[in-house]
């Protein structure tokens, strides 16, 4: 028995070694916080921050990738929301958080070609870093924060999925990014401002 119990914390001990060299995300933004401003590079090689597009009222931000199967099925929700969205001030701004030491597939380089494929006509920018998904608090990818512009800072209004159907846009009966911008385009509270993201979970590097 003794020796049993030696074992089980031996293993803790490692398990609790092994678990400080993995970087893990900080718990986030939640709705009503000023976010941290960002500046990114994109598919372009231009450099992309919130505050750079002066006439936007807000962004749709979301984590995303290449290789998700979440993230691809929901690329073109994500693209019918920047037609829609971004000529009424809320552009969507894609940010890739994913180490591509861990999935090739989620490379910068891989980035433009999926960008040419689908015609994104929105920022894909690359967290190289890692620190904006961990200043965001960001999980799985998509995972969406609607933003707002508030003087000269933005605040966070939303945090969750797109909608409640990951498999079929025809099946979503809630679409709750086009809910929270319609209603803050209308000056009205985001009734339902916080949802469970569905998706990958983010590929962190080990620090």
């Amino acid at each position: 028995m003794k020796k049993q119990n030696a074992i089980l914390l031996t293993l803790f001990t490692l398990f609790l070694g092994l678990s400080a060299f993995i970087s893990t995300p900080n718990k986030g933004y939640k709705v009503g916080d000023t976010v941290q401003d960002f500046n990114l590079k994109n598919i372009n090689e231009e450099m992309v921050s919130l505050k750079n597009n002066a006439g936007a009222k807000g962004a749709i931000v979301i984590f995303t990738c290449n290789h998700c199967p979440f993230s691809v099925k929901y690329e073109d929700r994500i693209i019918a929301l920047h037609k829609k969205y971004n000529k009424l001030g809320y552009p969507v701004i894609a940010i890739n958080p994913n180490d591509p030491a861990k999935e090739p597939d989620d490379s910068f380089a891989a980035m433009k070609v999926r960008a040419k494929e689908k015609g994104f006509t929105f920022p894909y920018i690359v967290d190289e870093s890692q620190e904006v998904a961990k200043q965001f608090g960001a999980e799985r990818t998509p995972h969406v924060y609607i933003v707002t512009k508030s003087g000269s800072d933005f605040k966070v209004s939303y945090i969750g999925a797109i909608d409640n159907n990951a498999n079929d846009a025809k099946d979503a009966t809630e679409k709750y990014v086009e809910q929270a911008v319609d209603a803050l385009i209308s000056g009205k509270t985001v009734a339902k401002n916080s949802t469970k993201a569905i998706g990958c979970s983010i590929k962190w590097r080990k620090a």
